[in-house]
C-alpha cells in the first residue's frame, strides 16, 4: 500500500531512545504532528511537510524521523523485490543520476540478516532503473541523496493477527538526529544528546528553579537542559561567528522540498530562541562540578559552542566538596558504573560519597541519577521514589528519583 497521504499528511516514524517512546509522542504532539502514538524504540505519527521540517530543526528526542513511502505484505525475498519497485514513484524520487544508501531494521521468515535485506532493496531498485533508463544510481553510504530505511515485521500469529510487512521510508536527516553539532570534544562515556534531553524532560524540571549535576562530566545534561530552557533549536547550529543556521538535512534534497515552506520554518525556529523563559521570568541557576580540569575545559568549550555559557556555572572540583546553590532544586547526575570507567572499589566509595554529601547539603533537592549498575546504586544508602528503565549505549540502565529529606 502506497502512502497516499489526506489533506497533504503523511504516515511517519520516530526513532526514538528505549524508554522514551512515551516522552517522544508528547514532544511530537506539542510540534504539530497528529495521532502520535508510541511504539517500542519509536513513535508513530502524521504530519505536513511544515510539521516534518519543524520536527527535525526543533525535536530533541529522536534519533531519527521516517517518511513512510508504503506498507506491504512481505513473506520473503520475491515479495520484498516486487513491493519495492511498487513502493513510489522512482523516476521522480531516484532518477540515475543521485546516489542512495538503504538501512534495514527487523526480519521477517526467509530475511532475517539487516544486510542481506538491504541489498535485495538496492538491487530492486537499480534494476528497475536499468530497464527504465539503462542506467542506475551508485550507493553512496555517507552522504546519500536518498537515504531509504526498510522495516521488516513478523507480523501476529494467530486469529485477527497480521501478517509479515515491509515498511520503506525516506530518512529526513540522513544521519542521526542526536548530534547537535556543539560537541566536538567529549568525556570518555559520553551521553548522547538526546538521551540526555529526554532525562531531562521526565525530570520535569522547566528552568524555574535550580539544577545542578555535581559529576557533570562534558556537560550534555546541562547543555541541553539550557538548550530546551531557552529555546535553541537542536536543528540550528551555530558558524565559526556563533550565528545559528540550519544543519543539512536529507529531505532538501528531494523532488518535492518547499524551499519557501522551509525557510518558513527555520525564521519560526531561529524566533525561539531567548535569554529567558518563555514567560519573560530569567532561568533559574544551572550549576555543573568536574573534578577532571581537562573534562571541565570540554564543558565549557561544549557550552560555548551550543550558545548557551552564560547561564552555566561550571565549577572544578571534586564532588564531595560540592555546594548546591541556594535551594530547593534538582540535581541530576551520570556517575560512572563500572561499564567504561572506573574501577569497583573506588566507584563504590565515590557513590557512598556522593550520597552522604546529598543527604548532607541537599536536603529538600530532588535527585536524577542515571545507573547502570545496581550495586553500586546500593552505596547511596538512598531509597529511589521512580525508576524509569531506559538505555545508554545499549547498557541497561535506570533512571532514578530520589527525595532527599
Amino acid at each position: 500500500m502506497t502512502e497516499q497521504g489526506r489533506t497533504g499528511s503523511f504516515t511517519c516514524i520516530a526513532v526514538l531512545p528505549p524508554g522514551l517512546e512515551e516522552a517522544g509522542a508528547a514532544e511530537l504532539t506539542a510540534l504539530g504532528a497528529s495521532e502520535a502514538a508510541p511504539l517500542r524504540r519509536a513513535a508513530r505519527f502524521r504530519c505536513d511537510l511544515a510539521s516534518f521540517y519543524r520536527l527535525h530543526l526543533r525535536a530533541r528526542l529522536p534519533f531519527r524521523l521516517l517518511r513512510q513511502l508504503a506498507l506491504f505484505p512481505c513473506h520473503g525475498r520475491d515479495e520484498l523485490y516486487w513491493g519495492v519497485q511498487q513502493a513510489a514513484d522512482w523516476s521522480r524520487w531516484l532518477p540515475p543520476d543521485l546516489s542512495f544508501r538503504v538501512d534495514a531494521s527487523g526480519s521477517v521468515p526467509g530475511l532475517n540478516h539487516s544486510h542481506y535485506s538491504a541489498l535485495q532493496v538496492k538491487n530492486a531498485l537499480v534494476d528497475w532503473q536499468r530497464q527504465a533508463w539503462g542506467a542506475r544510481s551508485s550507493v553512496n553510504l555517507e552522504d546519500p541523496d536518498l537515504a531509504l530505511h526498510l522495516h521488516l515485521s513478523p507480523g501476529r500469529p494467530g486469529p485477527g493477527g497480521s501478517g509479515p510487512t515491509a515498511t520503506l521510508s525516506l530518512d529526513g536527516g540522513g544521519e542521526s538526529l542526536h548530534r547537535r553539532g556543539y560537541r566536538a570534544r567529549q568525556g570518555l562515556a559520553p551521553l548522547k544528546e538526546n538521551l540526555a534531553a529526554g532525562l531531562i524532560a521526565l525530570s520535569g524540571w522547566d528552568g524555574r528553579m535550580p539544577l545542578a549535576d555535581p559529576l557533570c562530566g562534558s556537560g550534555t545534561l546541562l547543555i541541553e537542559a539550557a538548550c530546551a530552557a531557552l529555546g535553541r533549536a537542536p536543528g540550528l547550529w551555530r558558524d565559526a561567528g556563533g550565528v545559528p543556521r540550519p544543519r543539512p538535512f536529507a529531505f532538501e534534497r528531494w523532488p518535492d522540498f518547499d524551499a519557501a515552506l522551509w525557510q518558513r520554518e527555520v525564521a519560526a525556529a531561529t524566533a525561539e530562541a531567548r535569554t529567558t523563559l518563555a514567560d519573560g521570568h530569567p532561568l533559574a541557576p544551572i550549576v555543573g562540578n568536574e573534578a577532571d580540569a581537562a573534562v571541565l575545559e570540554q564543558a565549557r568549550a561544549n557550552a560555548g559552542a551550543a550558545g548557551v555559557a552564560p547561564w552555566l556555572e561550571l565549577r572544578g572540583g571534586d564532588c564531595r566538596d560540592f555546594i548546591p546553590p541556594e535551594g530547593p532544586g534538582i540535581l541530576v547526575c551520570n556517575p560512572p558504573y563500572g561499564e567504561r570507567i572506573g574501577q569497583r572499589d573506588e566507584l563504590e566509595a565515590l557513590y557512598a560519597d556522593l550520597g552522604a554529601m546529598l543527604k548532607q547539603r541537599c536536603s529538600g533537592w530532588t535527585l536524577w541519577l542515571l545507573s547502570g549498575n545496581p550495586e553500586l546504586t546500593g552505596a547511596l544508602r538512598m531509597k529511589a521514589s521512580r525508576r524509569v528503565p531506559v538505555s545508554n549505549g545499549g547498557i541497561d540502565c535506570r533512571w532514578l528519583r530520589y527525595d532527599i529529606r
